[in-house]
């Protein structure tokens, strides 16, 4: 039996007491999960991380189904979209910042998912490198742009 990620996302809404209707979305990463709701806030959470989980049980109930299945995104009302232009425009000015001024500019901490876009966003610029960095005492990291040495 094939998991079924739109199902499986609805029934997990569902069973957390959540209205939503969930489009499934092809894309080159495999399927995207949209969920239409008025609680969008409460199933964002803070920087997106209610978001991430629900993204992790859903990964984790389909791969109980069938191990071979796709990794899908779970997003909210287009949300990681906005989130990304967001962050591709904060990379990009981070990047002027450390070409103009030489200077090393630090990034807020950051999920896995946004470093990966982050580092992605400025990989082929020839003047600039990123590193993520771990912030002590905690499990979070920053990414730090700096002048890339030629």
């Amino acid at each position: 039996m094939s998991a079924q990620p739109k199902a499986t996302l609805e029934n997990l809404l569902t069973a957390l007491g959540f209205d939503a209707v969930v489009t499934e979305l092809p894309t080159e990463d495999g399927p995207l999960l949209d969920i239409q709701t008025a609680e969008s806030g409460r199933l964002i959470g803070r920087q997106g991380q209610t978001l991430s989980d629900l993204q992790y049980l859903t990964n984790r109930l389909l791969f109980q189904q069938d191990p071979n299945s796709p990794k899908v995104t779970v997003d909210v009302g287009g949300y990681r979209g906005q989130a990304r232009d967001a962050l591709l425009k904060k990379a990009k000015e981070a990047a002027e910042k450390v070409r103009r001024w030489g200077d090393i500019v630090e990034f807020e901490p950051l999920s896995a998912y946004d470093r990966r876009i982050v580092h992605h966003a400025v990989k082929d610029d020839p003047d600039i490198e990123t590193h993520s960095v771990e912030v002590e005492g905690t499990d979070k990291k920053v990414i730090l742009f700096r002048p890339r040495h030629h």
